[in-house]
């Protein structure tokens, strides 16, 4: 199909999951693909951080990380200091790029200012039925910074038997998911990160981008939450 973006984290499969995309990956070239993988908010000490992103770097078989996120941020480990990690794997070299998840508005901009490069993206749930992150302020905030919103989830919570996606859907001779994915990635300086192990909803999911909602459409899909 082409996909060139693999998101995965320590946490899945307790690490398995990127020990299956290390060795999937090993056949191709690595600079042709980009790999994000998070880590856990148990890992986000300074120390602890430090030796996460070695092991993750093992079980990926690669030596640099393209994007490394904290997957949760953490009630009790100051901000600042897992960011002093993530600044010095920066250095050298282990990772390209700084990121987040799940961060509210003032997690985020604390996030921005610790960071010694642009912060990245902050990866959250969100699509046409959960719009959290729209009335807390961050996208708002982001699409303001040049920060990247990454929605994960985006054809959950209902969305695919939402009457609005369903007609939107119907005009365009597209699938419910399709109008949910174009939605988002119309969007300013919004991606998303559809998950299937089907090879027909996988089509499906990249064939998305050739929908292309009229702004009538986006204002039905905007009264919908």
């Amino acid at each position: 199909i082409g996909y060139r973006h693999f998101d995965t984290a320590e946490f899945y499969a307790s690490g398995h999951s990127e020990e299956l995309l290390g060795r999937a990956l090993q056949r191709y070239n690595r600079s042709d693909f980009f790999v994000t993988t998070k880590v856990s908010p148990s890992h986000i000490r300074y120390d602890d951080l430090l030796a996460a992103c070695d092991r993750s770097l093992q079980r990926l078989q690669t030596d640099y990380i393209d994007l490394y996120l904290i997957h949760w941020p953490s009630e009790t480990i100051p901000l600042a200091e897992s960011m002093r990690a993530l600044n010095r794997l920066v250095t050298e070299g282990k990772i390209r790029h700084i990121g987040v998840s799940n961060f509210d508005l003032p997690l985020l901009k604390e996030a921005a200012l610790l960071c010694e490069t642009p912060l990245a993206t902050n990866q959250v749930h969100y699509n046409v039925m959960h719009r959290e992150y729209v009335h807390n302020g961050v996208l708002a905030y982001c699409q303001e910074q040049g920060i990247l919103v990454t929605a994960y989830s985006p054809i959950k919570d209902g969305t695919l038997n939402n009457d609005a996606v369903g007609q939107v859907a119907k005009r365009h001779n597209a699938s419910p998911a399709q109008v949910a994915l174009q939605w988002l990635i119309q969007q300013p300086q919004v991606i998303t990160i559809p998950k299937s192990s089907n090879q027909v909803r996988q089509q499906e999911n990249w064939d998305a981008a050739a929908v292309n909602l009229s702004a009538s459409d986006i204002e039905a899909l905007n009264n919908v939450a």
